[in-house]
């Protein structure tokens, strides 16, 4: 059933997003979880507390946040039919949204010029875009393009296929935990620790089988290179200071012949990551545009790849 229903899911959310009549119903699941976290960080981190406390307590709203949503989940399957709970799991991915914000930063550029490109590259990555020339505008929007298609896409599809709507949910639970604490800040460096963790934990298979869909589609994707894109993961997608994002960064990078990554400035500071693929850095326009087309075709690529897997499963 859980092939089946990510199945429903993926197929829903490519062809309409997340219906917006269910989205008046009961709202996004993100924000469900969004509220029990930030009522924990409220409660549980208070600034006084010792280190190894607010370590230990952010464990524990970490084991409460998910026995919630394998509750929620498992409830929900067994309540609705498979199509209905197919049709609510289309809201744990990001196919669509995912698609129009990086392609708005492809239109700023093109229309308006670097200053609004920098205002909606700082719309999805979390560097100064202040410091951002056009080239890094297009640099960072691919980047989080790569990235998101594993957290946003294939990661939440992963753990719905392997364990329905109680995986997915619990995924996403975690996805924004570690987007919400999961940062070093002082406030957050103990309590948000688990959390940050464990998403780097879940991620990690959901991060190879993105950076193989990527390959994969760069057989389908014009001007592409899937001997690249193998070359540039297998050389270069260790080196990346994330254990997951180098993966589909790589593989981006390796097959539309760009160098992605590397230095880059937060709050001030500048992170002297690894660059991946060994291409050009001078990012344009027709590049990001060209990162969505590859991306549209790894979606298809992991649709195609759970529907054989659905049809391989279904009883005879």
């Amino acid at each position: 059933m859980s092939v089946e229903l990510a199945l429903i899911a993926v197929v829903t959310e490519a062809i309409v997003g997340y219906p917006d009549i269910v989205y008046r119903a009961i709202g996004h699941p993100v924000a469900w979880t969004g509220r029990v976290i930030a009522w924990s960080d409220e409660a549980w981190n208070a600034a006084q507390t010792s280190f190894e406390a607010r370590r230990a307590r952010g464990a524990a709203s970490l084991v409460l946040l998910l026995a919630l949503s394998l509750i929620a989940g498992w409830t929900i399957e067994r309540a609705l039919p498979l199509i209905i709970c197919g049709v609510l799991g289309s809201s744990l991915l990001a196919q669509q949204s995912l698609y129009r914000h990086v392609a708005a930063v492809a239109d700023a550029l093109e229309s308006a010029g670097l200053a609004a490109g920098r205002a909606a590259v700082a719309k999805i990555v979390g560097r100064d875009p202040d410091r951002l020339d056009a080239a890094a505008v297009g640099r960072a929007a691919i980047e989080s393009l790569a990235e998101n298609f594993c957290d946003g896409v294939v990661a939440p599809l992963f753990w719905m296929a392997v364990f329905g709507l109680p995986g997915g949910i619990a995924y996403k639970a975690i996805n924004t935990a570690d987007s919400m604490i999961g940062h070093k800040s002082q406030k957050h460096l103990a309590f948000g620790w688990a959390s940050a963790r464990a998403d780097d934990l879940v991620n990690l298979p959901a991060s190879r089988l993105a950076a193989l869909w990527l390959v994969l589609a760069s057989m389908l994707s014009a001007g592409c290179s899937p001997q690249r894109a193998w070359v540039s993961v297998w050389r270069d997608a260790r080196r990346h200071h994330s254990p997951n994002a180098g993966w589909p960064e790589a593989a981006m990078a390796g097959a539309l012949g760009l160098k992605l990554a590397g230095p880059r400035i937060y709050d001030g500071d500048v992170l002297d990551g690894a660059w991946m693929g060994d291409g050009r850095d001078q990012v344009s326009v027709a590049d990001i545009r060209a990162a969505l087309g590859l991306y549209r075709a790894a979606c298809a690529v992991q649709i195609a790849a759970l529907a054989i897997l659905a049809i391989v499963i279904l009883p005879s």
